[in-house]
């Protein structure tokens, strides 16, 4: 998927169908000149539905639509014929989809399962024919009810993408390269700062093929959390993670400063990133020899004694092994 193609916020706007008329129709028959009422009742409207789908990974597919409607129910008839229901509009979303509403910014719902069905608009009710109004004063009842509206609002649909691991850094802290070793994944690598614009998402083959699945997202920098660079654009995405993979270049001046400033924003964007597994790794290690890799690992260990951490180089393909065990087994504790 290209980046261009991957979309995780759109604004629609959505109505459900309106339910049809009851009819007022009186029985007439052959030899029955003044029959009773039989007017059946109006069908109700479509409803506007989501529905997880856990082949999509994007929200590019409702890029473009901007209006979603569903259809009206039908009048009812005579013979005590009930309308048709309106067709329902089925919007089909990727899983870890939010819904806003966008007036209120209250969250609606979010979906997260494969086939999970959400009605975000009920249709109008369809309106009762004249047959329900007939009584002993009142035998021939010429009026029924008209159907209800239906429902109108404009929301917003955000992803916040399912993965089981998220990659945290700094602007080129080698996150993309790593995502391009450890899977298929070909996301867009370059040494300028913002490289990555959108997340990306990579499966990693695993041992007895078994895999687990790996997210890029763009770097953070200090202040995202109000929304400096990136911002909140990004942020959600981490929350879906069940562990956190820090990374962190060798060459970076103070290896525990950069850690912090990283932890710091997620935990003001969101305290509850706290109780997600860590794993730290030092990026970019082909740089070191074993003499200065022996003294930083001294640093390391006094500076990282909660949080464990692993010596890893993507373009020397050096320490990959060690994280893949390491990620599997913070995953299936």
């Amino acid at each position: 998927m290209t980046e261009g193609n991957f979309v995780d916020y759109v604004k629609i706007f959505v109505s459900s169908g309106k339910g049809g008329k009851g009819s007022t129709h009186l029985h007439r028959e052959k030899f029955i000149q003044y029959g009773g009422p039989d007017g059946g009742d109006g069908g109700r409207g479509g409803h506007i539905v989501l529905v997880g789908n856990k082949g999509l990974w994007t929200l590019f597919h409702l890029k473009f639509a901007r209006h979603i409607k569903a259809g009206h129910g039908g009048d009812g008839g005579g013979d005590r014929s009930t309308g048709a229901d309106g067709e329902d509009k089925i919007i089909e979303v990727p899983l870890g989809t939010v819904v806003k509403d966008k007036e209120t910014g209250e969250v609606l719902f979010e979906v997260t399962e494969h086939g999970e069905k959400k009605i975000l608009c009920q249709g109008g009710k369809g309106g009762l024919g004249n047959w329900h109004f007939r009584s002993s004063t009142n035998q021939t009842p010429r009026y029924a009810q008209p159907g209800l509206p239906g429902v109108e609002m404009d929301v917003i649909l955000e992803l916040k993408v399912l993965a089981d691991v998220g990659l945290v850094g700094f602007p080129n802290a080698g996150k993309s390269t790593l995502l391009s070793v450890l899977t298929s994944a070909k996301p867009k690598i370059a040494d300028y700062p913002f490289t990555t614009l959108k997340p990306n998402l990579g499966i990693v083959a695993y041992r007895d093929f078994q895999s687990f699945v790996i997210a890029d997202i763009p770097g953070i920098i200090e202040g995202a959390a109000e929304g400096k660079g990136l911002g909140h654009y990004f942020l959600r995405h981490i929350e879906r993670n069940s562990t956190l993979l820090f990374m962190v270049p060798v060459d970076t001046p103070d290896i525990k400063a950069e850690y912090d400033i990283l932890v710091n924003e997620l935990t003001k964007y969101n305290p509850e990133m706290l109780d997600k597994e860590r794993l730290l790794i030092i990026t970019k290690c082909d740089m070191l020899d074993d003499e200065l890799r022996d003294e930083l690992k001294i640093e390391l260990d006094i500076a990282f004694k909660d949080v464990p951490y692993l010596f890893v180089s993507s373009v020397a393909q050096q320490g990959l092994t060690e994280l893949k065990d390491k990620l599997w087994k913070m995953l299936n504790e």
